[in-house]
């Protein structure tokens, strides 16, 4: 059963990383915040939602998923994500100044991946989800996983390999 403290405390520890996710798809801080209010909104709702699951974690994400995917299935345009995107920039890593180019080529690289792929890797490296955790989360296999993150690895290398040649450089 979830209580007041109870839903604070998961909002506290997981608040974040959610939030990210979702700012990773929507590319607006409006709409994330939106979402991850929607998912703490369910939990407050229906506070017997946690009683069975052993990974908290694990859980949180496939709700996120799922809220994203229905996001992007009520047909939020591209063009007002961009427009949104202009106006307030993603973080989705804490950097120092010398690095603010590498992030906004890695949130744009991020934006340039199927959905899919974008998910399994910003569940994997932000979320700190497992395969296994993320397939449940996305309701696929862990093989399907596997093959989406790394697909989605190698699209990113490919797309952000010049701009960590000019930094280093």
């Amino acid at each position: 059963m979830i209580d007041q403290s109870h839903l604070e405390s998961l909002y506290d520890d997981y608040s974040k990383g959610l939030y990210g996710y979702f700012l990773s798809f929507t590319r607006c801080d409006a709409d994330a915040a939106d979402l991850l209010q929607d998912v703490f909104v369910k939990l407050a709702r229906n506070p017997r939602c946690l009683d069975r699951v052993k990974n908290v974690r694990s859980f949180l994400f496939r709700m996120a998923h799922n809220l994203a995917v229905d996001w992007s299935r009520r047909g939020k345009s591209r063009r007002k994500r961009a427009e949104d995107l202009a106006k307030m920039p993603a973080v989705l890593l804490e950097t120092d100044p010398d690095t603010e180019q590498f992030r906004a080529s890695l949130e744009d690289a991020l934006a340039e991946l199927p959905e899919e792929q974008r998910s399994a890797v910003y569940m994997k490296l932000w979320g700190e989800l497992t395969a296994e955790e993320i397939a449940d989360a996305c309701g696929v296999s862990a093989n399907t996983i596997s093959s989406r993150y790394r697909y989605g690895l190698e699209k990113l290398r490919t797309i952000l390999r010049p701009v960590y040649d000019e930094i280093k450089n």
